[in-house]
């Protein structure tokens, strides 16, 4: 079962807001929404933890480390 797409979130939203929350199948809905919307933050937290590190500033030489303010 993929529940990371956006149509299975929107079904569990619609499921979740269309049922009594007392119910099993209104608390059932509201846990596989939290389930779907946990699965989407971890692949967030992927994709963010495999960009690449930004390059170091330069530290020396005349190169990278001044900007010219004069207009």
């Amino acid at each position: 079962m993929n529940i990371t797409s956006s149509a299975s979130i929107g079904a569990a939203v619609n499921s979740a807001s269309n049922s009594d929350p007392d119910t099993v199948q209104g608390v059932a809905s509201t846990l596989m929404l939290k389930k779907a919307l946990d699965v989407q933050a971890q692949g967030a937290i992927a994709l963010l933890n495999a960009l690449p590190q930004q390059p170091a500033l330069a530290t020396e030489g005349s190169v990278g480390r001044n900007i010219n303010t004069f207009a």
